[in-house]
């Protein structure tokens, strides 16, 4: 059964390695583990489809290296509320901010959202998909890139 419990230890463990990674430390089997075999993804642009593999873990440590290369300072968690679904499957809604840094300009925190499902079938929880928002135009509104 999965609970909230659950849930906040997952994302207390992603955060960790959300700020692991913004240090240039990119734990890819670490982060990887969080997922399900396969998930889904959708966002403005579209929907996606994938396989928990190789591809994945060089997608992820791609991400970081952009994130760093845009002035992702850090990437906290400032809400957390979980939607049950049954016993097995639940949605975290987590509210993120993001901190980058700027030439010549104080830090710019930037919040956005992310709606995860999630499913415990064995001893820890999964991630098998989420939901975001278009990040690139977030980004850009605030001169970021």
């Amino acid at each position: 059964m999965i609970t909230d419990d659950d849930v906040k230890d997952l994302f207390d463990l992603y955060e960790g390695l959300c700020r692991q990674a913004l240090g240039g430390e990119v734990d890819v089997d670490r982060i990887t583990s969080l997922f399900a075999a396969e998930f889904i993804g959708a966002a403005p642009q579209g929907v996606l489809a994938g396989r928990n593999d190789a591809q994945l873990g060089q997608a992820i440590a791609r991400e970081y290296v952009h994130h760093r290369k845009v002035g992702t300072k850090e990437m906290r968690i400032r809400d957390l509320r979980v939607s049950p679904l049954d016993e097995y499957h639940c949605v975290a809604h987590v509210g993120w901010t993001a901190v980058y840094a700027r030439d010549k300009a104080p830090d710019l925190p930037i919040d956005f959202e992310v709606h995860y499902f999630l499913q415990k079938l064995g001893d820890e929880p999964k991630i098998f998909g989420w939901v975001s928002g278009d990040a690139e135009a977030l980004l850009k509104a605030h001169g970021i890139i």
